[in-house]
């Protein structure tokens, strides 16, 4: 084993002076680079840490005083950060409904449950926890209005809606894109098309603003709920793309040989064709996931406090107007969190599909 060690790193120093020290051109430029780099690691630590004050207990004058980051202002508005405008004594319930996402996430990544029953229990049965929670009126929880969520639980929200409303949504439209009736086809490929050729923002904002104005007023519903429908279709055109070119990499013999053996067309889709286009579509469908994460952010356009709203409160009131540099920084790791964790599941997906296949 010693052995086995001592050779890994004699060739991991083999590799290093012929890549960076293989001449005296190189070695030179290599130090410059690294110093230059050491020098870039050092201001930042020293910023970010060394020199940065955590505390708010001495109020926004420490800050001023100091040389680094001023975290302080997290400490003194990260309940604005995260809960938005919900009301102060019921926390607890925007955070547990924030754990109920993580958990729902977390099953729904293990490969027991990954079965469309399963799946659907999972997803449906945390988005209504997740929603009453928020919502209330049961169990003695006080009713609170969707105008008053806000902060990371609303992210969070907006994200889970339009997955779970459009992954359902971008099936269908995919299986009715490659439909043998050419109408059919046709006016799912004008509709997939027209949608995409919009910006989000647009459609969120005839979802939000111009939809009530052309619905009576029983039909037009909450703003929210438009918004997130809006958001939905955005994410079902580009989602049905994705299927269906997952679905043309499924060699026709397999369901030309299930259609000679008499399997019926639900089943054909349910177990042949979609677990197939999937597997095809993994790498774009997580980078369509990640996309959707971090839209969520444009409903700030239409009024709502999802978590950059919350973020330009905190550092838009009171002393805190100079710290907005850290307040994004602070925004900018929970997105890295979360996208950053999504894109490594995909990457394991991958490779633990690439090892069924060999």
């Amino acid at each position: 084993m010693a052995m086995t060690d001592q050779m890994g790193r004699t060739g991991m120093l083999a590799v290093l002076r012929e890549r960076y020290f293989s001449s005296p051109g190189n070695t030179i430029l290599s130090i410059i680079c690294f110093a230059i780099l050491a020098l870039i690691v050092w201001t930042v630590l020293d910023w970010a840490i060394f020199s940065a004050v955590f505390s708010a207990a001495k109020g926004p004058g420490a800050c001023k005083a100091a040389d680094g980051a001023c975290w302080a202002v997290i400490d003194a508005r990260w309940q604005l950060i995260l809960f938005g405008l919900y009301p102060h004594e019921e926390h607890w319930r925007s955070g547990l409904a924030c754990l109920v996402v993580v958990v729902m996430t977390v099953l729904s990544c293990i490969p027991y449950f990954w079965n469309g029953r399963s799946i659907s229990i999972i997803w449906i049965g945390g988005f209504l926890t997740f929603y009453f929670l928020m919502k209330g009126g049961i169990f003695g929880m006080t009713v609170v209005d969707e105008q008053r969520w806000g902060g990371l639980s609303l992210t969070v929200f907006i994200f889970v809606s339009t997955v779970l409303v459009g992954m359902p949504l971008s099936i269908l439209l995919a299986l009715l894109r490659r439909s043998d009736l050419p109408w059919i086809s046709g006016l799912t490929g004008i509709i997939i098309d027209s949608v995409r050729s919009l910006p989000l923002l647009t459609i969120l904002f005839a979802f939000a603003v111009v939809l009530p104005f052309v619905l009576p007023d029983w039909a037009s519903g909450d703003k929210l709920y438009r918004a997130i429908l809006g958001s939905a279709l955005f994410f079902a055109a580009y989602q049905a793309e994705i299927i269906r070119g997952g679905m043309q990499g499924v060699p026709t013999g397999q369901e030309e040989a299930a259609k000679s053996l008499g399997v019926r067309y639900f089943h054909r889709i349910q177990r042949i064709l979609l677990p197939q286009a999937f597997k095809n579509a993994l790498p774009a469908t997580i980078n369509q996931f990640v996309i959707t994460f971090k839209e969520t952010s444009l409903f700030i356009i239409i009024g709502f406090f999802e978590i950059l709203a919350s973020g330009n409160a905190a550092y838009g009131t009171g002393n805190w107007t100079f710290a907005f540099v850290e307040v994004y920084a602070f925004i900018a790791l929970i997105y890295f969190a979360f996208v950053f964790s999504l894109s490594r599941y995909g990457a394991f997906l991958e490779r633990r599909m690439d090892v069924g296949d060999q």
